[in-house]
């Protein structure tokens, strides 16, 4: 991913990339992004971008493993956080989905992973301190909640599913206040390019429905173009 690329994806939303991608492939039917809806710790923020450093965790029971496994997994996953090659997002499945009752992500463990250079947070789990959470960190979770319960970290560097969606270790995501996607990686050459064809087809219908004089007639021969020319 070039430095442009990762200005650019900043700069749109996640229905965009998810359009993008299916320019870039020449067809439709990708699926590898979020189901259901989603909450977001700062839905005015760009979007979160980069490499996917992944764990699952649980909250609504206490751990069954000793507190010395427990306290050497939690500082293994800091590590792992803290060594993540720039840009990364932090991916997190709640195991206790869709009761989770634990909230993993408040101020500290916000604060702490921003300092570790983490772009942000894609997880089906629970946020909470709204408000003091800090700036150019977002989260993108499934609830909020007052308490972080019994959570504990349950693995590292996995597989995880969050919303439906499967990420594996190292997938490029892209996430904001609508869901998240998995952008594949034989897509990441052309996407720069499948963005800017994708805005250029989208103007054809949208130039068109602003005009005063927009009827049906005019509608008709703007949709004609836009399907000429879109995938």
């Amino acid at each position: 991913m070039t430095p442009t690329l990762l200005t650019l994806l900043h700069q749109v939303d996640t229905p965009t990339v998810c359009n993008a991608i299916e320019v870039v492939q020449g067809k439709r039917g990708f699926d590898a992004f979020t189901r259901g809806t989603v909450l977001s710790s700062a839905p005015e923020s760009g979007a979160i971008v980069g490499y996917a450093r992944t764990a699952k965790l649980s909250a609504i029971a206490p751990p069954s493993e000793p507190a010395e496994v427990i306290r050497e997994r939690r500082m293994a996953y800091y590590r792992y956080m803290a060594n993540a090659p720039t840009p990364a997002v932090a991916v997190i499945e709640d195991l206790d989905y869709p009761a989770c009752i634990g909230a993993y992500w408040g101020e500290i463990n916000t604060t702490v992973h921003k300092g570790f250079g983490i772009a942000g947070v894609l997880t089906n789990g629970v946020m909470r301190d709204l408000g003091d959470l800090p700036d150019g960190f977002p989260v993108i979770a499934g609830s909020v909640g007052p308490s972080h319960g019994f959570v504990h970290l349950r693995d590292i560097d996995c597989p995880v599913t969050v919303f439906g969606m499967t990420v594996n270790p190292g997938d490029l995501i892209h996430a904001d206040r609508h869901g998240a996607v998995v952008i594949p990686a034989d897509v990441v050459p052309g996407l720069e390019a499948g963005i800017a064809k994708l805005m250029q087809t989208e103007r054809i219908v949208l130039d068109a429905a602003r005009r005063p004089d927009f009827d049906f007639d005019s509608f008709a021969d703007a949709w004609a173009e836009f399907e000429r020319q879109r995938t």
